[in-house]
């Protein structure tokens, strides 16, 4: 079988309609409350079945935890709603639950100013040093340029409070020698701390008004991984041990036709792990269908670096087991993904009997009206969630279809050949695996 043939779905006896399905989202680096999700979810369903000609309604979970995290800060709750839908003639129930990491991810952007600024060094060093990021770069520019971003507007506001900083000292020394003739140190100084203190005022307006820039955000965001060169923190791996208990308390109970793991951004990687445990436990006897939706992945910021052993691990054993369907989508349209990447083959792990993922694209460019495609090409942010959202052109990638459909992620794609235009070669220089 080449290795084409490997990436295809397997044919096989036709599976049973979906009524009922358990759906895992795992989100990216986002601090925010897991209530967006579900909104955004509301909102763009609405708008798909209008364009579609489908049903669909959304109700809060009932027992659903409302903050998303427990008080305890240990047994987290997922918090969640329940879709109901009649799509292609068939009504279907499926509920949904965050696996939520947003604690983690606000603890890490618990930094001071000058705390960001020492991130800022760690994290280029790591990149720049361990080679990963030339290697980053031969796969796609634009989300090595989306890491840069951070690094640029942060310098150029330094530069900038630096500038001010220059700017009122020299306007005060001025001032002395033209009213009092001197510039006595006496005097001088008092100038300078009004200086520092409007420079810091100004660094300070900036990393409040980083909701409009962003560079703070995705400054902890790189140095998260990059801190521990790759490896997963104590915090991180212990939510995915209760990710991994909560999908297998589902599978267990086995009643419901589809569990359906969904990792979007970096929470794909976060997902692999996850899945890759659960598998290595045991899944119970014949189980519900699994799936695993990967949506925009950043895995090779990860993978890349030296200590990931974990995640390439986990990339290699999860790329050759039968007992899942992982299809992962991007765009080349969205600049802050690898995308159309192979993450387990461009990671250089990838095993002899591969099968997965299925790489395929959501090629903006062609499911987005010109209109649309227009209105949202330069809002990179806005389009790195688009697959969260409604398209008005759909092709084969329909997120609510998916989700809340009558087919299981294996059906819906059996017999799909991977993008032609996936990068499918090793490209990491760090390829050492965990050992079992």
């Amino acid at each position: 079988m080449d290795g084409t043939e490997r990436q295809n779905i397997d044919n096989g006896a036709e599976e049973p309609v979906v009524r009922t399905r358990r759906v895992f989202y795992i989100p990216g680096y986002d601090p925010i409350h897991p209530r967006r999700y579900r909104e955004l979810y509301r909102k763009e369903a609405r708008a798909q079945a209008e364009i579609s000609g489908y049903e669909i309604a959304l109700q809060a979970q009932n027992g659903a935890d409302k903050s998303g995290t427990a008080k305890s800060g240990r047994a987290r709750r997922s918090y969640g709603w329940r879709v109901s839908s009649r799509i292609e003639g068939v009504e279907v129930r499926s509920d949904f639950s965050v696996l939520v990491w947003s604690d983690i991810v606000r603890d890490s952007m618990d930094a001071s100013i000058v705390g960001t600024y020492l991130q800022l060094l760690r994290t280029v060093w790591v990149y720049v040093a361990s080679g990963a990021l030339a290697r980053l770069v031969r796969l796609r520019k634009g989300p090595v340029i989306a890491a840069l971003y951070p690094v640029g507007m942060l310098l150029l506001q330094a530069a900038l409070a630096v500038l001010m900083f220059w700017g009122i000292a020299a306007g005060w020394q001025t001032l002395l020698q033209q009213q009092l003739g001197t510039q006595s140190w006496l005097f001088v100084v008092p100038g300078w701390l009004v200086a520092a203190a409007a420079s810091c005022v100004l660094l300070q307006w900036f990393k409040k008004q980083d909701g409009r820039f962003f560079a703070y955000y995705l400054m902890h965001d790189y140095a998260y991984s990059a801190d521990s060169k790759g490896e997963n923190s104590v915090a991180l791996e212990a939510r995915i041990a209760a990710f991994r208990a909560q999908i297998q308390v589902c599978l267990e109970a086995n009643d419901v036709d589809e569990v359906l793991i969904v990792g979007h951004s970096s929470g794909a990687h976060v997902g692999v792990s996850v899945l890759a445990d659960l598998i290595r436990e045991g899944l119970p006897h014949e189980p519900p269908t699994l799936g695993f939706l990967t949506l925009g992945q950043v895995v090779p910021m990860v993978s890349f670096l030296p200590r990931a052993e974990r995640l390439r691990a986990d990339l290699r054993y999860l790329a050759a087991r039968d007992e899942i369907t992982w299809v992962d989508v991007s765009a080349p349209g969205d600049g802050c993904a690898f995308a159309l990447c192979d993450p387990v083959s461009v990671s250089g792990v990838a095993p002899d009997n591969k099968r997965w993922p299925l790489v395929i694209s959501a090629a903006f460019t062609q499911t987005l009206s010109p209109a649309r495609w227009k209105s949202l090409r330069w809002r990179f942010f806005r389009l790195h969630f688009q697959y969260l959202c409604a398209f008005d052109r759909p092709g084969d990638y329909d997120y609510f279809r998916i989700t809340a459909g009558a087919r299981t992620l294996r059906a819906r794609y059996k017999g799909r050949k991977p993008s032609r235009s996936r990068i499918d070669v090793a490209v990491s220089k760090y390829t050492s695996v965990a050992k079992g």
